[in-house]
């Protein structure tokens, strides 16, 4: 359990009210249940009341709809099963976490956690894994699957609190969505919705892949450092030590011949992995690249998970092999099903997630609040620098209610990229202060597609964690990235630096 410590400051006061209120909600399952059952009444009333909403680019009028109705109700019953199967991040979850049971089972994680403590200087950690929980956005979701729980192991093994390194991961996944210093799947799919929407005033005009790339560099060593430095100074000191008579910390003992010997041929499964990926990616005609041999979107980037769990699999059976934990192939097998035992409770969480949001869509309450909002924005006619930071707030507070980022961009952009561009200010200027607005708060959305497994990874540790403690855990995060992030994004501004190669601030006709 958790030992918080006796400070007593206000912001540790808040965090603390935060926990309760947030822990005194029922169960996180039932709360998803009784958010799609208020689903259902809003739908309800706002079909009543006539709610509707103009989209913005095929300005179509939009309205409520209603749920409690006959043909709502068909929805609900033919739709329940779809809804939970075809939740996005539940196959992505399974899939990996066959591939990681097998590399858990075997011991390579293990091991591999061991030498990693073992040969890092304990100060470089937790920068360590917020910078690579940024890093990882550019394999799609993988850091959610691999990195946070492995960060809670790592710091309980060199004695720190569990959480604290699952909420340094997590900060850098998440908050730090948008930085990277690579190129990931979210640029492309960003940037032709920004060209779509620049298109209203422009026919011509054409927004690329890397619009952002300059700025979204710089920002991954600001959020790297940021995560540090709250995590270290904020986080840890709020946690204060973890004991528990159930779970223990691995020691950390030098690695044995064997153990060595089995790194070897889980290092050479590895290579031969990255060899055929570079054999399929370098050429300009390589197998693994896309049509007209496009790279980010091709069958690499977007079979990642599959790649995962082939790699992970592979390699763990090499290990597995090689130190004798593995047999035959039902010690493989077993290895397999074990990982699914550990996800009983995300499964649960998830059917009932998986409604609510498909009835948020389906009854178009998400497409009203989201237009509605962005109007009454647009409306106030406020300085250009004033509505940055107040669209970087309304982009981050319909995070709260709409999870996936390309969903949110396509019904914001064609209002604000205009907005914007009729101010003499570049659709590539509108797209980085969404992508800001919508990283800081992923990380305490109830409605980020990975929340719930979160939840599920702090109760290994915590088994009475739940919403608040998440919420409570990562607010100070959300806090420091907001101001940072902003603070950032004005002095780029006002130094007028390109957003990306051959991208100006600055739009003219």
């Amino acid at each position: 359990m958790t030992n918080h410590t006796n400070k007593s400051s206000w912001f540790q006061r808040f965090l603390n009210g935060i926990e309760i209120v947030g822990n005194a909600l029922p169960h996180p399952a039932t709360l998803f249940l009784v958010f799609a059952l208020m689903t259902l009444g809003i739908s309800g009333l706002g079909s009543f009341l006539g709610w509707q909403a103009a989209h913005p680019a095929t300005h179509e009028i939009i309205p409520v709809k209603n749920l409690l109705s006959v043909e709502g109700l068909h929805y609900i019953f033919q739709k329940t099963v779809v809804n939970f199967t075809s939740f996005a991040p539940l196959g992505i979850v399974l899939v990996a976490m066959l591939g990681i049971g097998i590399a858990e089972k075997s011991g390579l994680i293990g091991v591999l956690i061991r030498k990693l403590v073992l040969s890092s200087p304990k100060r470089l950690l937790t920068f360590v894994l917020v910078f690579s929980g940024v890093i990882s956005n550019t394999a799609s979701d993988v850091g959610y699957v691999l990195l946070i729980p492995l960060a809670g192991i790592i710091f309980m093994a060199v004695g720190r609190h569990p959480i604290a390194g699952m909420a340094a991961a997590f900060a850098g996944v998440s908050g730090g969505f948008s930085a990277n210093l690579l190129l990931g799947t979210i640029d492309p799919l960003l940037a032709g919705l920004s060209q779509e929407a620049a298109q209203i005033l422009d026919p011509t005009y054409e927004v690329n892949a890397t619009a952002n790339y300059y700025f979204m560099f710089v920002s991954t060593f600001l959020i790297a450092i940021a995560g540090t430095f709250v995590t270290e100074k904020i986080v840890v000191p709020r946690l204060g030590t973890y004991e528990s008579d159930e779970i223990k910390p691995e020691k950390l003992e030098p690695l044995t011949k064997q153990e060595k010997k089995g790194l070897l041929w889980a290092g050479i499964i590895f290579g031969i992995y990255v060899a055929i990926c570079l054999w399929g990616t370098i050429p300009a005609d390589g197998f693994f690249r896309g049509e007209g041999g496009a790279l980010l979107k091709s069958p690499l980037l977007e079979g990642v998970v599959t790649l995962l769990f082939l790699v992970a699999g592979s390699a763990g059976i090499a290990y597995g092999i090689a130190v004798g934990k593995y047999k035959n192939d039902t010690d493989v097998m077993n290895g397999m099903a074990d990982s699914m035992k550990t996800l009983a409770t995300y499964l649960v969480l998830v059917f009932f997630a998986a409604q609510f949001v498909a009835y948020f869509k389906e009854s178009n309450l998400g497409i009203y609040v989201a237009v509605t909002g962005a109007e009454a924005l647009k409306a106030a006619d406020l300085n250009v620098y004033v509505m940055m930071i107040l669209f970087i707030f309304f982009a981050g507070s319909i995070n709260m209610v709409m999870g996936s980022a390309s969903a949110k961009w396509a019904i914001m952009a064609p209002i604000f990229i205009p907005i914007f561009m009729l101010m003499g200010y570049s659709p590539e200027l509108s797209q980085v202060v969404f992508r800001i607005g919508d990283s800081v708060t992923n990380i305490i959305s109830p409605m980020m597609s990975f929340f719930a497994l979160i939840i599920a990874f702090i109760q290994k540790y915590e088994k009475n964690a739940g919403i608040g403690t998440v919420i409570s855990v990562m607010i100070p995060y959300t806090i420091v990235f907001t101001i940072l992030w902003t603070a950032l994004l004005m002095v780029w501004i006002y130094f007028g630096w390109p957003l990306g190669p051959g991208v100006d601030l600055y739009y003219t006709k």
